[in-house]
């Protein structure tokens, strides 16, 4: 039996709160560092987009916590948290 749900939708079932200040943050100066380059590609969640004149922006609405950023970007880079209580990522589907 095949799964009729693709990734997207599976992600579009999920349910994403977000608390008071947002949970990963660039570090200032930091938005052309070549670790913080990889990220559009690299971000299963897609939250990393390279705007005008090549610095990365970061939107953290969707944000799986899978900690793939600070993994490649180290604490040099971003400021890195866990949501606050009763915020984060919410998973519907198994």
């Amino acid at each position: 039996m095949t799964d009729a749900l693709d990734l997207k939708a599976k992600l579009g079932l999920d349910v994403f709160k977000t608390g008071g200040a947002p949970h990963i943050r660039i570090r200032e100066g930091q938005e052309r560092a070549p670790r913080l380059r990889r990220m559009p590609s690299l971000c299963p969640a897609g939250l990393y987009s390279e705007g005008d004149g090549g610095a990365i922006t970061l939107t953290v609405d969707g944000c799986l916590e899978c900690g793939t950023c600070r993994l490649v970007c180290g604490p040099e880079v971003l400021e890195w948290d866990y949501p606050e209580g009763g915020a984060g990522v919410q998973y519907r589907y198994g």
